[in-house]
């Protein structure tokens, strides 16, 4: 594996990123640790999503290099769930959303598969491939029809995002069908027909993988950059031909962290 170019950016200067990517020997993985949305904490030092984002890290940095898919999907939920308190669980069984939780995208040297756990994206020889979360758009088009139809500025969007506040409760339901009807790593069970595997041959092959931070992945990291500059110069409350949950807010340089790594094989 050869790698060509790679990139974590904060979406908030001042904030430390909550995504993460990890190269080893056999592995390349891009790490999206979930922004939380409840109140409740693990670490005194970090951010739950970033927190999960350095645990998974931990783990995939310690794989075998023979690892299934079906090994990593069961060894990191064995690994994430040893994190949180016996007197937490039950808890965390009925509120998934209070979950450390993270999506996950692997490629595998040996095996020459990718992996996608949850919401990320990648190019494989320029073809694109996701794994969107299921309700995850229709949320983005609730919040652009309140932000169309408000007499408020597009300016105070931007300032205070009231529409994503007002379908914070409809996420958070969403979230009660995490790891059901849709995969991530929260320590607990993954359904495996829910990731989506990419098999490669043994011909040559460069791939991107990416987390969502990016709205137009592009086979470059300067493609990709330039596609979201345009994107905050054009639609910064991102309610147009891209829709999302959340804004490029007043002192943001994005609307969610990034990570972007390009290699071949």
């Amino acid at each position: 594996m050869t790698i060509t170019e790679q990139a974590i950016v904060a979406k908030n200067p001042k904030k430390k990123s909550e995504d993460g990517i990890v190269v080893t020997d056999d592995f390349v993985a891009v790490i999206d640790g979930s922004t939380s949305k409840t109140t409740r904490r693990y670490s005194l030092f970090n951010s739950n999503g970033r927190y999960a984002m350095k645990l998974i890290a931990s783990y995939i940095g310690k794989m075998k290099k023979d690892c299934s898919c079906h090994e990593f999907c069961l060894g990191v939920s064995h690994f994430l769930f040893k994190h949180y308190k016996k007197s937490e669980v039950d808890r965390l069984i009925e509120h998934p959303e209070e979950r450390l939780t993270a999506s996950v995208i692997i490629y595998s040297r040996l095996r020459r598969e990718i992996w996608m756990v949850g919401d990320c994206q990648c190019l494989v020889n320029g073809t694109f491939y996701d794994n969107p979360k299921p309700y995850e758009q229709e949320l983005a088009e609730q919040r652009a029809q309140i932000i169309k139809t408000s007499e408020k500025s597009h300016a105070d969007f931007l300032r205070e995002d009231t529409a994503r506040q007002q379908i914070i409760p409809h996420m958070l339901q969403t979230m009660k069908n995490q790891n059901i009807t849709y995969a991530v790593v929260d320590g607990f069970r993954i359904p495996e027909d829910k990731v989506r595997i990419i098999t490669l041959d043994f011909t040559p092959w460069e791939i991107v993988l990416a987390s969502d931070g990016y709205p137009f992945l592009c086979p470059t990291l300067e493609e990709s950059e330039a596609k979201l500059a345009k994107q905050k110069e054009t639609d910064p409350l991102n309610i147009g031909e891209f829709k999302a949950t959340k804004a490029f807010m007043e002192g943001n340089n994005s609307f969610d962290d990034r990570s972007y790594i390009r290699f071949s094989v």
